[in-house]
């Protein structure tokens, strides 16, 4: 019997409660009912709230605790937490000290694995690296499992995985600040402000990221991001073999790139014109997937994938062009720091830039010079509206009028205004340097939203 096999025979008959109704736990539910699991399912919010995820649950006969008090009486054996859910809850930590079992998909997951994991976490370019690892490793003919914060769950698949193949997931800050297993390769893209209204301060919020290599072994590989200082501090703490990326200095042992030539370990590997998606930071995040699996992709397969790799929905994707005017979708952009480095980076033209959104309590200061730099007109929506304006109004190259700002209830009001403000030549960027949890359920959702009604215009 295998672990996997072991894991599911030890539950059968076992009370197993999943708190936070949503995508990553629908498969585990329906997964763990057919193992003979006693299932339960508990959410904030309310059965009509949860749509067809409710009306499946009531089909499948799983009871459901709902309302703000769904955490009360929590007293079944194994409960599993959505990444979302905050580690520290009292409920949770009364579960703890009662003995019962608080974990996660993930933590789950990477415990019965049979085969190599690779793992990314960062404040910015998690999703296109770990897309990029997965390419590479594909290209180079490996059975590849691709999951975690990307947007499914790694579980439900666990009974499929040979010991050959590979698996690649997206980490984030929730999901490591309890994982006690380490990935064989742990990549840290870059840190900055993230998070803030979930965790209790910044020093959290690191502390969670250093967990993808805190319990790797001397048989492991830790990639860092040597021009970030946070990251690159963490090279003093990892116990295998220590890789570092840079665009400013050569590492002495990892990837290095002078400008046009990408590096590793001296010997020459890619061309940057051989990069496919445009802009720096993805330059550093094909660096970062370069470093993760050179030695077991060859450099013919990576020159391939870099060539044709055309990038990750919701990122600097080009909509349409209409009267001229080219519009993109950078909804993936939830941080000042990811519109700084992404959209902001990537146009030669000041721009029209759609910005806003749900307020995680990190500094918008930073963003300010560069928007006043690099934008036309900034139409702004969204709890963060007037933190963005507010750093836009008070940096040191603002001038009146440059940019314009305009103000939108809705993301439909947004791109009317970019429309009508727009002329021949123009860039419109949804970039909004925000989440999206005060209009939309996710950033992905909002991004169609805006796809939709770029598409509609006329």
């Amino acid at each position: 019997m295998n672990k996997s096999d072991a894991f599911f025979a030890a539950l059968r008959g076992r009370r197993v409660a999943f708190c936070g109704i949503a995508r990553s736990h629908m498969p585990l539910i329906r997964l763990f009912k057919e193992k003979g699991a006693i299932v339960s399912a508990r959410d904030r919010r309310a059965l009509e709230e949860l749509g067809e995820n409710g009306k499946e649950l009531t089909a499948l006969g799983v009871p459901m605790v709902l309302g703000e008090d769904y955490l009360a009486d929590l007293t079944e054996d194994v409960i599993f937490r959505t990444p979302g859910m905050k580690y520290h809850l009292p409920e949770l930590t009364q579960a703890r000290a009662r003995g019962q079992a608080v974990t996660s998909e993930l933590e789950v997951f990477f415990d019965l694995c049979p085969c190599k994991i690779y793992a990314v976490t960062g404040s910015d370019g998690k999703t296109t690296t770990t897309t990029l690892i997965s390419e590479f490793l594909k290209a180079e003919g490996k059975t590849v499992h691709l999951g975690g914060n990307i947007g499914k769950p790694l579980l439900p698949e666990i009974e499929s995985i040979a010991p050959t193949d590979c698996a690649v997931a997206e980490l984030s800050s929730f999901q490591l600040i309890s994982m006690r297993q380490a990935p064989q390769v742990a990549v840290v893209t870059n840190l900055s402000p993230n998070h803030l209204d979930v965790h209790k301060d910044m020093e959290e919020y690191i502390d969670a990221k250093r967990n993808i290599y805190r319990h790797q072994n001397a048989f492991s590989r830790t990639v860092l991001n040597a021009d970030n200082g946070i990251t690159a501090s963490f090279a003093q703490e990892t116990r295998g073999d220590t890789w570092l990326f840079s665009r400013k200095e050569k590492p002495e042992r990892g990837v290095f790139c002078d400008g046009e030539t990408i590096f590793v370990n001296g010997e020459e590997a890619l061309k940057v014109s051989d990069i496919k998606i445009p802009g720096w930071h993805n330059v550093e995040n094909t660096m970062a997937a370069v470093a993760a699996v050179w030695g077991d992709v060859s450099r013919e397969n990576i020159r391939k994938v870099a060539k044709e790799f055309g990038g990750v929905e919701h990122r600097a994707e080009l909509v349409r062009e209409l009267h001229g005017v080219k519009y993109y979708n950078d909804s993936i952009a939830s941080s000042p720091t990811r519109t700084i480095s992404g959209t902001l980076s990537l146009y030669k033209e000041k721009i029209l830039l759609i910005c806003g959104g749900y307020d995680k309590h990190i500094p918008y200061d930073p963003l300010g010079p560069v928007v006043c730099d690099k934008v036309k007109a900034l139409i702004l929506l969204g709890a963060t509206g007037p933190k963005i304006e507010e750093a836009v109004r008070h940096a040191p190259n603002y001038r009146e009028g440059a940019p314009v700002i305009l103000h939108a209830k809705t993301m439909e009001e947004a791109v009317a205004l970019a429309q009508r403000e727009a002329a021949p030549g123009d860039v419109v960027s949804l970039s909004p340097a925000s989440a999206a949890f005060d209009l939309y359920p996710n950033f992905e959702v909002r991004g169609h939203h805006f796809k939709e009604l770029v598409n509609a215009l006329s």
